[in-house]
């Protein structure tokens, strides 16, 4: 199986197999995943909120860049960064790409 290489163009999506939900006995955002329990930062989970399969990733940047001051390119790095870890653990797909 070959790697699935994140791109500006590409647009995330959780995978079938991922959920985000609130818990509400621990009162924060989990990420489901066979086997497992993730608990995102705040950041994490604004971004994985926005990975509905309808944006792209740099439509994501775009709109964290609005919401977040940082250096230039800092957060497009880190987004994409961060959805491509996701990806490579089998957590994200790219809806184009499906």
């Amino acid at each position: 199986m070959s790697r699935l290489e994140l791109s500006p163009g590409s647009v995330p999506q959780l995978a079938r197999h991922a959920r985000l939900r609130f818990d509400q006995n621990r009162q924060h955002w989990v990420l489901l995943v066979p086997e497992r329990v993730m608990t995102p930062d705040e950041i994490c989970v604004e971004i994985l909120q926005a990975c509905d399969g309808q944006e792209t990733v740099a439509g994501l940047t775009a709109l964290f860049e609005r919401k977040y001051v940082a250096e230039p390119g800092v957060i497009a790095r880190e987004v994409l960064a961060l959805l491509q870890d996701l990806a490579d653990r089998g957590y994200l797909i790219d809806r184009e790409a499906a």
